[in-house]
């Protein structure tokens, strides 16, 4: 009977007892480790699953992060050459599971160590290279960041996967200046290549036109040399019917001379006036034609010398 009259009086005690007992129940996450301390000490470490802890004496003291991490610093600094440049170095990085200990209570804050170290070498690096040079050799800039990093992390526990600079920032009149160099340097490249193309261009039009008049006299030379040939032989034949070579040249003339005022006769649309046209002038017409056979064979000579003349100078 004691023990039913004190059921009301332990239920809220057995209930309360639960709670407390409940309380201490707690669960690890994966890839997260728990420092648990008793009484203000460092007790345990937890890894992932389900954990009891005596309430009051035993707190988490803390989680900690076991995943890779990123971080992220923009460090301005200046170069060789005296130009300020903002650099983003981004340091993936990573707590190491046997030394958990030593990253939660080594370091109050290792974002702030991490950035330090960062800060020290690119500003060490970095006034040692031009501007150009930093940009060919940001990987040794990264190289040299993670070394420097890990070299000082390891003692606290941290481990660094990869160190990168990811970003090269320049003053913006530095890079308006960059980029006008390049756009000059393309322009002078262009305007080479179209001065290369002119200067071909020339060259062929100039070997074309020499072709040209070199087959144009060789063309004027060829008539004029089938002309006198047909003449040679119409002098011939005349010849051979007793007419001297001077007659024979006088009747040729003549003879062509009657022929083309006949073919302009019969043609009803000719605006030509053929001077002189008298019989008379054979002989004149002659001398004339003589002469100008005599001067078409120079002027082939001169062609063919003035065309020596250009091929050489094309050479």
């Amino acid at each position: 009977m004691n023990l039913l009259e004190n059921i009301p009086f332990l239920a809220p005690i057995a209930f309360f007892t639960i709670l407390v007992l409940l309380s201490g129940l707690f669960v690890v996450k994966q890839q997260t480790a728990v420092i648990l301390e008793r009484l203000g000490k460092f007790h345990s470490i937890k890894w992932p699953g389900l954990h009891f802890k005596i309430p009051v004496l035993d707190r988490i003291a803390g989680r900690v992060n076991l995943k890779i991490q990123q971080l992220d610093v923009i460090v301005e600094t200046k170069t060789f050459d005296d130009v300020f440049v903002k650099m983003k170095v981004s340091v993936q990085f990573v707590i190491l599971k046997e030394s958990v200990f030593e990253a939660f209570y080594k370091l109050e804050n290792p974002h702030d160590q991490i950035t330090s170290y960062i800060f020290d070498v690119v500003r060490a690096e970095v006034p040692k290279m031009k501007l150009d040079d930093v940009f060919v050799k940001k990987d040794d800039i990264a190289i040299a960041i993670k070394k420097e990093v890990e070299e000082a992390m390891n003692t606290y526990g941290f481990g660094i996967i990869k160190a990168l600079v990811t970003d090269i920032d320049p003053d913006h009149l530095v890079k308006d200046s960059m980029n006008r160099i390049n756009a000059a340097e393309r322009e002078k490249i262009a305007a080479e290549y179209e001065g290369e193309a002119e200067r071909i261009r020339i060259v062929a039009k100039a070997k074309a036109e020499a072709e040209s008049k070199r087959l144009q006299g060789q063309g004027i030379a060829d008539q004029r040399r089938e002309i006198a040939r047909g003449l040679e032989e119409s002098v011939e034949v005349l010849n051979n019917a007793g007419i001297n070579s001077q007659e024979a040249s006088a009747l040729i003339v003549i003879t062509q001379h009657y022929d083309t005022m006949q073919a302009m006769g019969e043609s009803t649309n000719s605006n030509m006036i053929l001077l002189p046209n008298s019989p008379t002038a054979a002989s004149d017409m002659l001398t004339q034609l003589v002469t100008s056979f005599a001067a078409s064979e120079r002027m082939g000579e001169m062609m063919k010398e003035k065309d020596k003349k250009i091929d050489k100078l094309l050479r």
